[in-house]
């Protein structure tokens, strides 16, 4: 079951590898916060008539559950797409990673669970993998004097992306063992587009944000593909499949999605993926197989 429940976790983050180079597009013709609504509030549509069943009958701790890892999966959203809009794509891709740090802490912490001596081992070698894999430098002194630069506005919003996102793969683990995972998809959905609604009139009413959308066809793409994709058959994936494996190890599969967003934008964007980019994959691969062997082999010494 452990298998089925990591290829299946491989196959949502090849999914979302191909999203960054789409959304890049996109955002040319659609503001974030909006962009965010269209996404989870075209999804939430198209979900309802599958799991209206599901929802008849919802009890209140489903509600809630559903709720919170909403609330979570939308912050994650949120604070990513402002911290970019203040940091440079390196610092932003390593601090982002840092999600595979906090996963394990936060599972000692709300589940009282220990991380396995593969997974340790396999989330060192995935920071060093992303350090290299982020960089656009040359050189190893290059490497971290970009990611070494003043922290910034757009540095904190990317950390609590990172820690948001660790808390959302945590929660998930523990209420998604619990409930049925059908309410539990659409809520997710639901409460996420909800909030990016909301958070889209608030942040415009007070200047933060200048809402704008121009209907292109590639936008059109970018909405559907997103929403039906990246976020229905991957939401559906994760509260489904990731209770099979420890939240540290999921992390580590979904360290994965930077190099998948690499090649997609190698063979879409044209952009060049440089020799520390490709040793930096390799090392992410490394930690992913790493902590699979050493946790295959404990488990038959056991």
């Amino acid at each position: 079951m452990r298998y089925k429940g990591e290829t299946a976790l491989l196959t949502a983050t090849l999914i979302w590898g191909a999203t960054f180079t789409i959304i890049k597009s996109a955002l040319n013709d659609v503001s974030p916060l909006i962009f965010i609504s269209l996404r989870f509030t075209l999804a939430a549509i198209i979900l309802l008539p599958f799991l209206f069943k599901a929802l008849k009958n919802i009890t209140k701790p489903v509600l809630l559950g559903g709720i919170l890892l909403g609330i979570l999966y939308f912050m994650g959203f949120s604070t990513q797409t402002i911290g970019l809009n203040y940091t440079s794509a390196t610092k932003s891709g390593f601090i982002t990673g840092s999600f595979i740090l906090f996963t394990p802490l936060l599972q000692i912490i709300l589940e009282k669970k220990l991380p396995s001596k593969g997974s340790v081992l396999g989330i060192i070698l995935v920071i060093i993998g992303l350090i290299f894999l982020s960089s656009s430098g040359t050189s190893l002194l290059s490497i971290f004097s970009e990611i070494g630069e003043g922290f910034n506005l757009g540095d904190f919003f990317t950390l609590l992306c990172a820690f948001f996102f660790s808390l959302y793969v945590v929660y998930l683990d523990i209420i998604s063992k619990k409930y049925d995972y059908k309410p539990l998809v659409f809520l997710q959905v639901a409460v996420t587009g909800i909030c990016g609604i909301l958070f889209a009139v608030i942040l415009s009413f007070f200047g933060l944000e200048t809402p704008h959308l121009k209907v292109t066809i590639n936008l059109l793409f970018a909405v559907g593909y997103t929403s039906i994709l990246a976020t229905i058959v991957t939401t559906i994936i994760m509260t489904k499949y990731q209770k099979l494996i420890v939240p540290a190890r999921a992390g580590i599969i979904y360290s994965l999605e930077p190099i998948f967003s690499a090649v997609v934008a190698f063979f879409v964007l044209r952009e060049k993926i440089s020799n520390f980019g490709f040793i930096g994959g390799a090392l992410i691969f490394s930690g992913l197989l790493v902590s699979e062997l050493i946790d295959k082999k404990n488990e038959q010494v056991v």
